[in-house]
């Protein structure tokens, strides 16, 4: 890499024999004494200054520039001092994945990320940076769950960082940063009982959906996106293809979680219960965009509908409808004259997913077959969530190893 250190306390002048010497310049003894000079892999120059007697320091300085050409790791001065914030801010608005996970690791990143470490330049970071952002983290009172997606927006944010020359390494990836612990909560599933008795609790053209939930597995949103094409009744399998999510404020039709169509058995008593339902609130046309706010306006024949006949809105049937149910059931305290209900987020309609996973567990059914029901990404996230709720199968090893060497004793 061609470079020099320049000392820009004397000049070279022609001296009265016309030979060359060295004058003090205008800059003597002001500012820093030496400026280190080279030329960019981009062929513009960069330069470094450095104070008087550090000669050796600016030529070391550029020895390493040189070095880090070398092996691929070098990192524009001025990309370096683009601050955490300014290059997030673009990572951003490049994602392509779901609008709403974009809008979630934006949120995250403005109320945790930016106010913490958000006016850091990008070269600046070290893992002892990182360690104290997660310090803050868990210090918050924000659940560890939450925690973990600030410091995985953060930590991706600082890989593409590196994928662009802005950092030489990410510092999350130091073996002394671990990322914000997260306890390990168990999931305690419903009796069948305290799901009936949500169910009685419900008004009537919503008793259905906790059929759908607990008999085939569904999450809120796609309960809510239930279409009368997706439902044969004669037959026994549900098809589950859209759900209704919420983009700021607005409701849209979209695939399933994960992008992931499934088929689900449908139960007859479920079946049943749909069969009842539409008889007495027949599905609705409702128009929708389709995955964005400013998507293509869709039609879907919904079945369950409120008592408008438009969409069932999360935020209101959870209010209105839901929260009085869990109470009349006995989940949550019933509030006094004109106090809110309790806080009821383990028992909110993702417990009837809880629910379905346990009743099937527990009668033997594979994990892998649960996974593929509730639409989960691998085997493995069931098994994370559900293990503890999968039948011991100490008894069935000891008669089958009686069975063994039970007979090979007999004479």
């Amino acid at each position: 890499m061609p470079g020099h250190v320049q000392d820009r306390w004397y000049k070279t002048e022609p001296g009265p024999d016309g030979k060359p010497v060295k004058v003090k310049s205008d800059r003597y003894g002001t500012g820093f004494r030496y400026r280190a000079r080279y030329v960019g892999p981009d062929g513009t120059e960069k330069s470094r200054s450095f104070p008087d007697r550090q000669k050796r320091r600016a030529e070391e300085w550029l020895a390493e520039t040189a070095a880090d050409m070398s092996r691929g790791q070098y990192i524009d001065p001025k990309a370096a001092q683009t601050t955490f914030q300014q290059y997030a801010e673009r990572w951003i608005t490049g994602q392509t994945t779901d609008l709403n996970t974009r809008i979630g690791a934006e949120t995250r990143l403005r109320l945790h990320a930016f106010p913490r470490i958000g006016s850091r330049p990008l070269g600046s970071f070290r893992p002892l940076h990182i360690r104290e952002f997660v310090r803050d983290l868990e210090n918050d009172s924000i659940s560890g769950a939450y925690a973990r997606n600030i410091y995985a927006n953060v930590r991706a944010v600082l890989s593409a960082a590196v994928d662009d020359g802005h950092l030489a390494r990410n510092p999350c990836s130091a073996s002394s940063v671990r990322p914000p612990t997260v306890s390990a909560a168990r999931v305690v599933p419903w009796l069948p009982s305290q799901v009936r008795a949500v169910r009685d609790a419900l008004p009537e053209r919503y008793r259905a959906m906790v059929d759908v939930g607990s008999g085939c597995g569904l999450r809120q949103g796609e309960i809510v996106g239930l279409a009368e094409d997706t439902i044969q009744l004669d037959s026994d399998t549900l098809h589950v293809t859209t759900q209704v999510k919420l983009i700021r404020g607005v409701a849209v039709f979209a695939p399933p979680k994960g992008n992931k169509e499934r088929d689900v058995p449908l139960p007859s008593s479920v079946a049943s219960a749909l069969r009842q339902h539409m008889t007495s609130h027949p599905p609705a046309a409702i128009k929708l965009p389709w995955i964005r706010p400013d998507g293509p306006l869709t039609e879907r024949r919904l079945i369950f509908t409120n008592t408008v006949g438009g969409i069932v809105w999360r935020s209101n049937f959870n209010a209105l409808e839901w929260k009085p149910a869990l109470a009349a059931a006995g989940l949550i305290p019933t509030p006094g004259p004109g106090e809110p209900y309790a806080s009821a987020r383990q028992h909110g309609m993702h417990a009837l997913r809880h629910f379905y996973a346990s009743v099937l567990l527990d009668a033997g059914e594979s994990i892998k077959a649960v996974s593929e029901y509730l639409g989960h990404s691998d085997p493995a996230m069931t098994l994370r969530v559900y293990a503890h709720l999968m039948p011991s199968s100490s008894e069935r090893a000891r008669r089958a190893l009686d069975g063994v060497f039970g007979a090979a004793q007999e004479p």
